[in-house]
């Protein structure tokens, strides 16, 4: 199964640290995954809705296969998103030019 992810949203502080979408097999579209700030490090969080005192999946996968998988798949488009913004942010390292 091809999965797609695109990161919508980086928010390098705080809880949330981005926002993304997936496409599975170019067939099924899942929006409002989130890229939350664990104590264990960055988990994905799938789209959801609050009854009661919970808050239930929307969609899920439904393997634990599928789910490290996919999980993954979110995960590492997120690096290279963050890697790709802080390249952007870096300040050219190369010294200064002397005119003679």
């Amino acid at each position: 199964m091809e999965i797609n992810v695109k990161i919508h949203s980086l928010h390098p502080e705080g809880g949330r640290l981005a926002d993304a979408s997936v496409s599975l097999d170019g067939c099924f579209a899942i929006r409002g995954v989130r890229v939350i700030n664990g104590s264990n490090g960055p988990f994905v969080s799938m789209p959801s809705y609050r009854s009661g005192d919970q808050y239930r999946d929307v969609c899920f996968p439904c393997t634990k296969e599928f789910k490290q998988e996919f999980d993954r798949a979110v995960l590492d488009a997120y690096q290279q998103q963050l890697t790709q913004l802080q390249r952007q942010e870096a300040p050219e390292q190369s010294g200064p030019t002397m005119n003679m």
